[in-house]
C-alpha cells in the first residue's frame, strides 16, 4: 500500500492547516494552497525563511485488514520522528536514508493513523553546533542560513552561490507499507568480469529471511538462468553467469547503450534491474608530468565532455521526472557524455540513473559532503556509514556509473576557516576520520570500486592545491572568474582533468520576465541582485563586458551578452584543454542546470529551456571538432577527433573584414586517426591586417558541418558594420525552417522565438557567402512563433 498521496499538514502552532502531496516539500505545500507568495517571484525569499524555523506535522490515515506489516520511508527531510496511533516508531536523522519500521505491535486491523512530525531543521542543526565539543564552521558566505552541515540533509538546501536559502523540509521519496514477508530481497549488487569478447556477470543480492527451510532461487539473465536454494538464513544469494560476445553499453557517441534485464527470484521475493554490460576502467597513474586522469571504457580512452548537475529544483516537490529527463537529454544534445552529481546536493532517484544508462551519460558520484567541515563524532560517523552502504547497494549495478568521489572541496575547506588554520591538526583527522568512513563503507559493499578520495586531488594522501596545480589528478579552475582573469588564463594551464570551471551569465529574458516587474529588470536593482547569489557576480558580468566588448545598449541586450561572453569564456577554455588530448582527459563544466531563476554558471536556465551557451556547448564539444590554438606570433589549427574510427577533414581557413570581404590563408585536407588531437597547419599573425578576423569551416567524413572564428585582439577593438540580418521562415513537419542572410561579418548572430522550442543551432559566425539554414521544433505543435534575431553589432553599436 503506498502512502503516496493527499496528506494534512499543520505547523505546530496552528497558524497553518493545508494540504500536502507527498512526495513534495511543504514549502510547495503553502505555496499551492495560496498561503504564502511564490518563493521565487522578487524577494519573497527572504520573506519566507520563517517557514524553516517552525515545526510542522503531516498525518494521514490507512485502513489495514492484517497488522503483520512494514513501513518504508525514503527520503525524510530531514529530523522526522514518526507515530503510528500516536507511538512513536522512528527517530529519522538522514535525508539519504530508507527506513524500515516493524508495525505489528503498534498497528491494528481497521483504521490507523500516521504522523510525520517534522522539527526545525534550523533549529536542531544549530542546537547540534551549540553541543559539538569544538566549533564545525560552514561556508557562510554561501549559506545565510547557518550550520546545514551538522545534519545530513542537502547542503545547498542552507543556500549556495547559486541557490535560494529555504531550508525546505518534506518527503523526496516514498512511503509504503509492505506485508512482512518470510523472504525480502534488500538490494541486488553486479559485478562484471571482462575477458576478451566473454564476461562475467556475478550476482550479489542480500536477503532477509525468518524461514526454517532452503529457499528456492532464481537468476535469469540474458537467455540464461541459474535455479537453486540457499540456506534459510539472512545472508546473500550469489551466483555468476558467463555471457560470450555479449552486446556490450558504450557512453553516448561511442556505440549503442544495450541493455539486458536481470531478474532475481528468492522465495517469494523479485528484484528486477536493467544492466549495461561494459569494463569501466577509472585510471590515475604516475606519469612524466605527474598523476594522469582518464576513463577506459571497454578498453578505449574516453574523453570526458560534461557539466556538473545540482539537484533539479530547490523544492522537491516540483520535480518531475519528465523535467529531469529533459534536463538530461538536453546534456546528451549538446554533445556531453558525462553528469557529475555534485557532493551538496542529493542522492538522485533510481529513475535518474535509469535515463543516465539509457542515454549512455557516464555518472561522476559525489558522496554528499561539499565545502563545510563536518563533524566526526561516534554518532555522525554511524550516519554515514548506513548513508554510504545503502546508496551503494542501491546505485552500483548501473552501467552509466564511472566513479564514486568522497566529497567535494573539503580538502581545500581545511584552509578557508580560521578555526581550521588555528589548529589544522584537530580539523585533519576529523576530515580524515570522515573520509576513511565512506571509502570503508563503499568498500564494505563493493571491494572494487572505482574510488577517488576528493576533488579537486592530485593524488592518494596529497592534500596541496589543486585549484591550481594543473599536472596531476582532477582540477578546479577558478581563476577566471573567481580571481578574475582573462579568458586567455585558461591557455596558461595544462590539467588532466578539469573537474568544476565557469562563468556566469544571467537567465533568458522569458526566465527573467517570470520573476520580476519591468521596474527590476536593471542588475542593480534589489529583485536581480537577490537573484544572483555570488558576491559581486554582477559587477564582475559587467566589468569582463567592459574589456572584451562594447557596452550593450539595453538591458535584453544585457542579457544576450553576458550569455555570449558566458559561452566564450568556456569555448576558451574547452577548444583548448581538447587540443591537448590524450595529456587533458576531461572537462566538466560548472554546472549545466539551475534550481531555481538566478544568474549563475548554468548553461541551462531554470525549467530546461536552452541559454545561448548550451548551444556554443554544442558546438565546441562536438566529436570531430577544429579550433585555433595561439602559440607564440603562431596560430596553430587543430583538429580533435573523439571517434574510434579515423575520420578525414576538409578546412578552408580565411581572413575576414567587417564587411565580409575575404581572402583564403589556409586549405587543408588531412586523416585524423581515432581518439587524437592534430595539428594541420600554422599561420602567422603578422598575417592579418589589423582589421582581419579569422574565420574557417570545416567539413568531416563522419557527416560533421561546422565554421567558427577566431579574434586577435577584444571584440570592442573592430569596427562592426550593421549586417542587415534577413530571416525567411518557412513552415515544415517539424515546426519551422529559418534561412539567415547576411549583407557583412555577423559575429555570434542568436534566435530567439515567442513560445517555447528547440533551435537545431543558434550563436552563429554568418558572412554572405555563408548563410545559414537553422530548424526550429516547437515543444507544443500548434503554436505560431515570433521570431527576432541579436548578433553583436546590433546588441552593442546601436
Amino acid at each position: 500500500m503506498m502512502l503516496n498521496g493527499v496528506w494534512a499538514l499543520e505547523d505546530a502552532q496552528g497558524d497553518y492547516r493545508v494540504e500536502m502531496i507527498l512526495p513534495g516539500d511543504g514549502i510547495s505545500a503553502l505555496f499551492a494552497a495560496g498561503e504564502i507568495p511564490d518563493p521565487y517571484f522578487g524577494r519573497n525569499e527572504h520573506d519566507l525563511r520563517w517557514i524553516a524555523d517552525r515545526d510542522w506535522r503531516a498525518t494521514r490515515s490507512f485502513t489495514l485488514t492484517a497488522t503483520d506489516c512494514d513501513l518504508f520511508l525514503t527520503g525524510l527531510d530531514t529530523i522526522v520522528d514518526v507515530l503510528i496511533n500516536g507511538t512513536k516508531v522512528l527517530s529519522a536523522q538522514n535525508v539519504f536514508r530508507t527506513y524500515r519500521v516493524d508495525l505489528s505491535e503498534v498497528a491494528h486491523v481497521g483504521e490507523n493513523t500516521i504522523e510525520l512530525y517534522f522539527h526545525s531543521n534550523t533549529k536542531e542543526a544549530a542546537k547540534r553546533y551549540a553541543e559539538h565539543p569544538y566549533p564545525v564552521p560552514y561556508l557562510h558566505m554561501n549559506c545565510p542560513i547557518p550550520h546545514g552541515n551538522m545534519i545530513r540533509k542537502a547542503q545547498c538546501d542552507f543556500g549556495w552561490d547559486w541557490n535560494i536559502a529555504l531550508a525546505p523540509f518534506g518527503v523526496i521519496g516514498d512511503i509504503e507499507l509492505c506485508p512482512q514477508s518470510q523472504t525480502r530481497i534488500t538490494g541486488v549488487i553486479v559485478d562484471q568480469a571482462h575477458d576478451g569478447q566473454n564476461v562475467t556477470v556475478t550476482v550479489r543480492a542480500p536477503f532477509e529471511s525468518c524461514e526454517t527451510r532452503d529457499i528456492p532461487f532464481e537468476i535469469a539473465f540474458c537467455g540464461q538462468s541459474i535455479t537453486g536454494v540457499v540456506a534459510a538464513r539472512n545472508g546473500v544469494l550469489e551466483a555468476a553467469i558467463t555471457l560470450v560476445s555479449p552486446a556490450l553499453w558504450w557512453p553516448v557517441g561511442m556505440g549503442e547503450q544495450a541493455l539486458h534485464d536481470l531478474d532475481v527470484t528468492l522465495g517469494d521475493s523479485t528484484q528486477t534491474r536493467r544492466i549495461g554490460l561494459r569494463d569501466m576502467a577509472f585510471l590515475a597513474q604516475k606519469d612524466d608530468v605527474g598523476v594522469g586522469f582518464k576513463f577506459r571504457v571497454n578498453g578505449v580512452d574516453t574523453y570526458a565532455k560534461g557539466a556538473n548537475w545540482i539537484p533539479a529544483d530547490a523544492l522537491s516537490g516540483r520535480i518531475t521526472q519528465a523535467g529531469v529527463r529533459d534536463l538530461l537529454q538536453s546534456a546528451v544534445d549538446a554533445n556531453m557524455n558525462m553528469i557529475r552529481v555534485w557532493g551538496g546536493g542529493r542522492y538522485e532517484p533510481d529513475w535518474f540513473y535509469d535515463f543516465c544508462d539509457e542515454m549512455g551519460l557516464m555518472v561522476w558520484q559525489d558522496f554528499m559532503f561539499a565545502c563545510n567541515l563536518f563533524p566526526a563524532d561516534a554518532a555522525f560517523l554511524a550516519e554515514v556509514d548506513c548513508e554510504v552502504r545503502e546508496t551503494v547497494t542501491r546505485l552500483y549495478h548501473h552501467a552509466s556509473l564511472a566513479l564514486w568521489c568522497g566529497d567535494n572541496e573539503l580538502v581545500g575547506a581545511l584552509t578557508w576557516y580560521e578555526e581550521s588554520k588555528e589548529n589544522r591538526d584537530l580539523y585533519l583527522v576529523a576530515y580524515d576520520r570522515l573520509n576513511t568512513q565512506i571509502e570503508r563503507a563503499l568498500r564494505a559493499v563493493v571491494p572494487e570500486a572505482n574510488w577517488w578520495a576528493s576533488s579537486p586531488s592530485a593524488g592518494p594522501m596529497n592534500f596541496g592545491d589543486a585549484w591550481h596545480d594543473d599536472t596531476a589528478g582532477d582540477m578546479h579552475f577558478w581563476s577566471v572568474w573567481h580571481e578574475g582573469k582573462d579568458f586567455e588564463h585558461y591557455r596558461d594551464i595544462k590539467p588532466r582533468f578539469c573537474s568544476e570551471f565557469g562563468f556566469q551569465s544571467y537567465a533568458s529574458m522569458d526566465v527573467i520576465r517570470s520573476f520580476t516587474t519591468e521596474n527590476d529588470r536593471n542588475i542593480a536593482a534589489p529583485t536581480l541582485e537577490s537573484h544572483q547569489k555570488n558576491h559581486g557576480g554582477n559587477a564582475r558580468i559587467a566589468e569582463t563586458m567592459f574589456r572584451y566588448f562594447r557596452f550593450p545598449t539595453g538591458f535584453d541586450d544585457f542579457v544576450y551578452l553576458s550569455q555570449i561572453q558566458h559561452g566564450l569564456a568556456l569555448k576558451t577554455a574547452v577548444s583548448y584543454w581538447r587540443s591537448l588530448k590524450p595529456h587533458c582527459m576531461g572537462a566538466l563544466i560548472w554546472q549545466l542546470n539551475d534550481t531555481w531563476p538566478v544568474a549563475s554558471w548554468a548553461s541551462l536556465n531554470y525549467g530546461g529551456s536552452w541559454k545561448l551557451p548550451h548551444y556554443m556547448i554544442g558546438e565546441f564539444f562536438q566529436p570531430v571538432f577544429v579550433t585555433i590554438v595561439p602559440e607564440g606570433e603562431m596560430l596553430v589549427l587543430k583538429a580533435v577527433n573523439d571517434l574510434r574510427e579515423p575520420i578525414d577533414i576538409a578546412v578552408k581557413l580565411a581572413a575576414t573584414k567587417p564587411d565580409g570581404s575575404s581572402r583564403i590563408l589556409v586549405e587543408v585536407n588531412a586523416r585524423v586517426g581515432p581518439d587524437v588531437a592534430k595539428s594541420l597547419a600554422g599561420i602567422a599573425t603578422s598575417e592579418l591586417a589589423v582589421d582581419e578576423i579569422l574565420t574557417y569551416c570545416w567539413t568531416g567524413s563522419d557527416g560533421t558541418e561546422a565554421n567558427d572564428h577566431f579574434m586577435l585582439r577584444p571584440y570592442k577593438s573592430y569596427d562592426l558594420v550593421t549586417a542587415d540580418l534577413k530571416l525567411e521562415v518557412v513552415p515544415n513537419e517539424e515546426g519551422y525552417e529559418i534561412s539567415v542572410t547576411s549583407s557583412a561579418l555577423a559575429l555570434y548572430v542568436a534566435l530567439e522565438a515567442s513560445i517555447a522550442g528547440r533551435f537545431s543551432q543558434n550563436v552563429m559566425t554568418i558572412t554572405p557567402k555563408t548563410p545559414a539554414k537553422i530548424q526550429f521544433t516547437p515543444k507544443t505543435s500548434g503554436e505560431v512563433p515570433i521570431f527576432t534575431v541579436k548578433d553583436l553589432h546590433s546588441a552593442t553599436y546601436g
